[in-house]
């Protein structure tokens, strides 16, 4: 799936695109489709990309993941577990996506176009947070700008699509608001301001964290794509645009975000016993 997976910025805190908007009415599809949904969209590397954000959470602290040493690794590979958030998916799935959503996006992606996007999709959601995409992805847009490339437009137009940009901000601020609360919760830290405060500091911050998102997902576009002609992302765009793949990606980027928002709280309270308390 076209999903930007982008590093967790602190301090942001806010609200996240609710799932109950997106809950459906239809017929709700067999497990064994589901299952398949995630595969051939390749949703399910995504979801496991999620535990490669994980040392945001230390950072939200003031601290590092090294500072916990090996009970890092071991509390990221436990609470981050792969089959864990694939059958939180799976649940979530099961009340909220169509048979007719479900169809429409499996079709796409099951085509020629569809499965060589997923193969580099899931090869970029695994690129680890060490500025490699973003590094190589900067110089392509501007070896792209240099040359007057219509290809620029085009990479904004799918990130448009995909409405990656407003459902990111809005997420990410939930991410982390839910985790700073949870700490506060499990005493791993004493927050000196109450929620709504919390949510207001977010407001100066919003333009900012905007434009990193749109040119981080930029960056991330031009990386990914890099072997596929204009005209195959033109292609890709229209898919996207499609009210059907609309509403599939509303779901797929809540749901993702819901799971990583779920897991970072369940971070905070293993932190607990790891890390003693402190004032933010």
């Amino acid at each position: 799936m076209h999903l930007i997976r982008q590093t967790l910025m602190v301090p942001v805190f806010a609200v996240m695109l609710g799932l109950s908007a997106l809950m459906a009415s239809a017929q709700t599809p067999a497990h064994e489709d589901l299952e398949h949904f995630l595969e051939v969209t390749g949703f399910d590397v995504a979801l496991e990309s999620i535990r490669l954000s994980a040392d945001a959470a230390p950072q939200m602290l003031g601290l590092q993941a090294d500072d916990f040493g090996s009970e890092w690794k071991r509390l990221v590979s436990e609470v981050f577990d792969t089959k864990l958030m694939h059958d939180m998916a799976i649940d979530i799935l099961g009340k909220t996506l169509t048979q007719d959503l479900l169809t429409h996006a499996s079709d796409f992606y099951a085509s020629d176009l569809g499965m060589r996007l997923v193969v580099v999709e899931n090869s970029s959601h695994m690129v680890e947070e060490d500025g490699l995409k973003e590094e190589s992805g900067g110089q392509i847009i501007a070896g792209l700008k240099g040359i007057g490339s219509p290809r620029v437009g085009i990479l904004e137009r799918l990130n448009n699509a995909s409405g990656s940009e407003e459902t990111s901000l809005r997420s990410i601020q939930e991410v982390q608001i839910r985790f700073l609360l949870a700490a506060a919760g499990a005493g791993v830290i004493e927050l000196q301001m109450e929620e709504p405060d919390l949510r207001e500091a977010l407001k100066s911050q919003e333009p900012e964290l905007r434009q990193n998102l749109r040119q981080g997902a930029l960056e991330g576009a031009a990386y990914t794509y890099q072997a596929f002609s204009d005209a195959e992302m033109v292609t890709y765009a229209e898919a996207l645009e499609n009210p059907k793949m609309v509403d599939v990606y509303g779901l797929m980027n809540a749901v993702q975000y819901e799971i990583m928002a779920n897991r970072f709280e369940a971070v905070a309270d293993r932190l607990r016993v790891m890390q003693p308390s402190q004032d933010l």
